[in-house]
């Protein structure tokens, strides 16, 4: 019976993750599309003041983001445990909490961060007014995002990806649908582009709320209860996840806002356009990662330690793979794709967007680790060690920028400290689970070393054969890098069992079709 459930459970996992990689490209391609038109629409100088003002309330986006996982651990744990009563109770102490939250938000934003807004943002003459009414824009836009992420907690909880990949797509074709009516609307650009955001927001909370009450037996307003008991539990668990979400969000947040006080809206452009880029390649890997976290936390649930266990040193491997496969010939290609993407760029943005690349590839192999330390629920340890590290970048970042550095300093310093932070993140889900670590990087590191070292190396050589950098060269270059990268990953990072099974798959696969 183990067996059985467990190789449904890899098939739905495989399943889900196809889904996820379909809409990942999808919304990938719409948001590097959308990036472009709203660059050119607004200009440099008014897109870096947008994200310097989405800057100032995303400190506080670390909210909906762990209230979003404790939600997830949550749920998961219950449906792991089989236990519905559980699950109902769960739902109505997560609604209040995040009503709450939503309140404190707007209560928060709308006094301290008003007041940097208009006393300690580098704005140019005239422009303060438009960016007070961005901010108000952009804190409605926020509080509605963090009302719509307990139901898609729930979604994922429940493994229903389909519904989860679908929104997503929704959501990507409502903003690009903004992007377009902002460059044929009257007005201020940067206002009518923050009340287009807004409308997008208020649209998928809607449509996520419909689709949870009428489909989850637990997403019930008869449930929406406070239970003291399990309120402590929640909040306890809730209140170090935010605290490690504070330090990570607080850290890219103030380095934008450092940014804006050192150099000019350009470079603050710049580290935009190339965390854009990061995000997209990123979204291999968390999509891959959101498949993975239910069946991680109800394994851990279900006393299946060892199903764990592989589920998080697989996972590892499998994350970095798949952002590795578009990541490696977008940072060999950063120029020429800039080029064709936005035809102007701003200074420093292929620099950063590798740098960016670098980062988020090594934090990559980290996911399936942050998982499973949330499954036993002592978050304390973990929360607090992890975000004094992430401190620590934006200290010393300060500490170089001060000192006279230049801006590309906070980058390499996020670099080395996400290298440290793996190797004590590692430590700690070992303590916490009982990961065999050995084994774990075992498993890991000679595959994902060995992929690295080949296809980078065969990648390089190619792009020096291909002098010439017009469009037909660069589509080929791509392509051939593309297919380096995956035939590495094939025979150096896979087993050998997984590599006949794929194999055998894929012969099916070509015997099936009509030709």
């Amino acid at each position: 019976m183990l067996t059985e459930t467990k190789s449904n459970r890899n098939k739905r996992i495989a399943k889900n993750t196809l889904l996820l990689y379909s809409r990942m490209l999808i919304t990938m391609g719409v948001s590097l599309y959308t990036v472009r038109i709203v660059l050119n629409t607004l200009g440099a100088e008014d897109y870096g003041l947008y994200n310097v003002v989405g800057g100032v309330v995303a400190i506080l986006s670390f909210l909906p983001g762990s209230m979003a996982s404790a939600t997830q651990r949550f749920f998961s744990h219950a449906l792991g445990q089989q236990d519905q009563n559980k699950l109902n109770r769960v739902f109505g102490v997560n609604s209040i909490i995040y009503l709450g939250i939503g309140l404190a938000a707007l209560v928060i934003l709308n006094t301290g961060g008003l007041w940097f807004v208009e006393n300690h943002l580098e704005v140019p003459d005239g422009r303060l007014d438009t960016l007070v009414s961005l901010f108000y824009l952009a804190v409605f836009t926020f509080v509605l995002t963090i009302l719509k992420s307990p139901l898609m907690a729930m979604i994922i909880a429940h493994e229903d990806m389909k519904i989860y990949a679908y929104m997503a797509i929704v959501d990507a074709i409502l903003k690009l649908a903004a992007v377009f009516l902002l460059i044929y609307l009257p007005g201020d650009k940067i206002l009518v582009y923050g009340l287009l955001l807004l409308l997008v927001s208020l649209i998928d909370t809607t449509i996520y709320s419909i689709i949870c009450f009428n489909r989850y037996a637990e997403c019930q307003i008869k449930y929406i209860r406070w239970d003291a008991g399990l309120a402590r539990e929640v909040v306890g668990f809730t209140g170090w996840t935010l605290f490690g979400q504070l330090t990570t969000v607080a850290r890219g947040a103030a380095i934008t806002i450092l940014l804006n006080q050192y150099f000019t809206p350009i470079v603050v452009a710049a580290r935009s356009i190339a965390g854009n880029i990061a995000s997209q390649s990123n979204k291999l890997a968390t999509q891959f990662n959101t498949s993975l976290y239910p069946p991680i936390i109800k394994s851990y649930a279900a006393n299946e330690k060892e199903e764990m266990f592989a589920l998080v040193t697989n996972g590892s491997k499998a994350t970095f793979f798949l952002m590795w496969i578009l990541a490696l010939p977008v940072f060999i290609e950063m120029e020429s794709i800039l080029v064709y993407w936005l035809k102007e760029t701003p200074s420093y943005t292929v620099e950063f967007a590798r740098l960016s690349l670098v980062e988020g590839l090594i934090f990559s192999i980290s996911l399936p680790l942050t998982t499973a330390a949330r499954a036993p629920g002592k978050m304390a340890t973990y929360e607090s060690i992890l975000g004094f590290f992430q401190f620590s970048i934006l200290i010393v970042s300060w500490i170089l920028l001060n000192g006279g550095f230049g801006p590309e300093f906070v980058f390499y310093v996020a670099i080395l400290v996400n290298v440290i932070m793996f190797i004590v993140r590692l430590q700690i889900v070992g303590n916490l689970t009982g990961l065999p670590v050995v084994s774990y990087l075992k498993e890991t590191l000679p595959s994902i070393l060995g992929v690295i070292f080949i296809s980078t190396a065969l990648s390089l050589l190619i792009k020096d054969l291909f002098p010439v950098r017009d469009l037909f060269y660069f589509a080929v270059s791509l392509v051939i890098i593309f297919g380096i990268t995956a035939i590495s990953i094939y025979y150096i990072g896979l087993p050998s069992k997984i590599r006949k099974k794929l194999t055998k798959l894929i012969h099916s696969k070509l015997k099936s079709l009509p030709f």
